[in-house]
């Protein structure tokens, strides 16, 4: 991909980076002020300082990390494009559950890397969305593809697994649902089924693995 060129009149990609990582944000500011085509005009440390900087500044582009304080990068990039339909969002994470992803995406990013990108990839990334494209790592479209096919796991079955990781017993997942035990030996069943687990605590290692719960 040939990168764009501001010497011909046209204005720099002009980028907002949220991350509460304050390395991550100087690293990115270091490499945008590599790229000819392409200027760092705010920073965020949380989701609430994404939209207040956007709003703000207007960005073409916006570098969303998904775990921050105080307001999420979900929680933002929901309220960003509800405010703002057109706003640009590119997710970068270390998170490459395809749950994940897939949330990400419905909620309105156009791009999904990881932080271990080269950072070639980054600035391509970048650049392509800025064009109208959608841009997903490597790393992400595998995780899309190897589990596009398996059935996703219901709200009820979310609910248990999520109680399960926690380390509660059958019981005590019952006592705190107002379910049967029998409701949820079943459940925990479909769960191990439904993720190719072998146990419940391998079940909950894929759940936070993809993404489907968090601890």
């Amino acid at each position: 991909m040939k990168p764009s060129s501001v010497s011909d009149g046209s204005q720099p990609i002009r980028i907002l980076v949220a991350d509460d990582h304050a390395l991550i944000r100087e690293g990115i500011a270091v490499l945008v002020g590599t790229q000819p085509d392409m200027t760092l005009v705010a920073e965020a440390s949380n989701g609430s300082e994404a939209i207040q900087q956007l709003r703000t500044h207007r960005p073409d582009i916006t570098l969303m990390d998904l775990q921050m304080p105080e307001m999420s990068g979900f929680d933002a990039i929901v309220a960003i494009r509800s405010e703002f339909p057109d706003a640009k969002i590119v997710v970068l994470t270390t998170y490459k559950g395809d749950v994940q992803i897939l949330r990400a995406l419905k909620a309105g990013a156009q791009g999904y890397l990881l932080k271990s990108t080269f950072h070639k990839e980054l600035v391509e990334t970048i650049r392509a969305v800025h064009a109208g494209r959608k841009a997903l790592s490597p790393e992400a479209s595998y995780e899309l593809a190897e589990h596009a096919t398996d059935d996703a796991l219901t709200p009820a079955e979310i609910n248990v697994l999520r109680l399960v990781a926690a380390g509660n017993t059958n019981k005590q997942i019952a006592d705190q649902l107002s379910i049967t035990e029998e409701t949820v030996k079943s459940r925990v069943k479909s769960i191990l089924s439904k993720l190719g687990a072998n146990d419940r605590t391998h079940a909950a290692t894929i759940g936070v693995k993809r993404g489907i719960i968090e601890l």
